[in-house]
């Protein structure tokens, strides 16, 4: 059975504090929203799962939370802050990291040099031991160019700025996508790392059922609309993967 829709309102709204929220959003590229009044939230702390067959609009939705498309319509405030005119350098400044789908690293660069580049200039004498804490593999690689690594190793590098930053919200697109089973495991166990940290993560995944497990809360986006919203331990995934293929309730 799916969790009761929140009539696309995040819940409990006036007792929590939120560290990312959209309030009746409308977002798209110029013929035409590919949202429609999106409500939601994630609190610092928690794991949001946003899900959502292609095209329902789940990457655009990380897009204008990180400020890389301004709304259309709502709007959205970053820790009560209304953010929705910020820049992206307003909205990094203020905590906010988006890991974007595909491996974002610069590929003639050494792990080192791409690690030391994640590291925002305000964080003076900041180190890289908390990403070769989380990520062992890429300690014994450093000298290497990021162009020569796996696929998974590539990923572990661009998830590294999550714990180099030092954000408090983090926006996963995918990271999981076409890695090994292995790996994801490995990519999941780092975001657990981030939330047990206090960090407040939107996780855009493909495994329904992974993503689930590991979210407090999910939104399922069906063209651009969230469609149901709710508990993670009050939906199947199986129930979920029905929605992605009929876009009934």
């Amino acid at each position: 059975m799916c969790a009761k829709t929140l009539e696309n309102e995040p819940p409990d709204e006036a007792t929590r504090g939120w560290a990312l929220e959209f309030r009746h959003v409308d977002a798209g590229y110029g013929a035409g929203p590919v949202l429609e009044n999106v409500s939601l939230a994630v609190a610092p702390g928690e794991t949001v799962a946003l899900l959502g067959a292609n095209g329902a609009g789940k990457s655009t939705a990380l897009k204008a939370a990180a400020g890389l498309l301004t709304p259309l319509a709502g709007s959205v405030a970053i820790f009560g802050h209304d953010a929705t005119g910020w820049s992206v350098h307003r909205r990094v400044a203020e905590g906010l990291c988006l890991l974007p789908e595909g491996a974002g690293t610069f590929r003639s660069l050494s792990v080192r040099e791409n690690l030391l580049l994640q590291i925002p200039p305000w964080l003076k004498g900041a180190t890289i031991d908390s990403a070769i804490e989380a990520f062992p593999a890429l300690g014994v690689r450093l000298d290497q160019t990021a162009g020569s690594l796996s696929g998974g190793e590539q990923r572990m590098l661009a998830l590294s700025r999550a714990f180099l930053s030092q954000p408090r919200v983090v926006l996963a697109d995918e990271l999981s996508l076409g890695l090994a089973p292995l790996i994801v495991d490995t990519i999941f166990a780092a975001l657990k790392r981030l939330s047990d940290k206090g960090l407040a993560l939107i996780v855009v995944e493909q495994y329904a059922q992974k993503v689930l497990a590991a979210a407090d809360r999910f939104y399922l986006l069906t063209r651009g609309v969230v469609q149901w919203s709710g508990a993670a331990t009050e939906v199947e995934a199986d129930a979920i993967g029905v929605a992605y293929l009929s876009g009934r309730s």
